[in-house]
């Protein structure tokens, strides 16, 4: 499993032109998934995301976590293409992302488990949707984890 995390100043989904979902501050979550992925993947990205300080404390300092900010908000959004190949060729190969009938319930319980975790509403866009997410980067701060690289925390 693969995210993309973006601290935001705001962020936002819309499906054919209808706004499905925004936040103000917080957390832009962008999630590829693969069919190696596990229950066990989910954890561990779910406590990364959790536990990362990278909100800026009252000397302007990066050192809380999204659960220490007042009025901070997560989006999750479903991209396959995170999951892209580009080792061959000019047109990036999609085999190793998950058919929905695996990455719908991954995505779902990755979600579920960031919810629960965070104790507040995820916000998400809609699985295999076309669309257009909007967002203004506070930092900017990007961050790439794949819980196939993992790191001890």
């Amino acid at each position: 499993m693969r995210i993309v995390l973006q601290r935001v100043k705001e962020a936002s989904v819309s499906i054919g032109g209808t706004l499905k979902s925004s936040i103000g501050q917080g957390l832009m979550i962008l999630v590829g998934i693969c069919d190696e992925d596990t229950d066990e993947d989910i954890e561990y990205l779910c406590q990364k995301v959790m536990k990362l300080r990278i909100f800026d404390d009252s000397e302007g300092v990066m050192n809380l976590p999204v659960t220490e900010v007042a009025g901070s908000g997560i989006l999750v959004v479903s991209q396959f293409t995170l999951m892209a190949s580009t080792k061959k060729g000019n047109r990036p190969s999609y085999i190793h992302a998950s058919k929905p009938d695996f990455a719908v319930p991954m995505y779902e319980k990755f979600v579920a488990k960031l919810q629960s975790l965070y104790g507040k509403e995820i916000q998400t866009g809609t699985f295999g949707a076309d669309m257009k997410v909007s967002l203004v980067n506070d930092g900017p701060v990007t961050i790439i984890m794949d819980s196939q690289l993992r790191e001890r925390f």
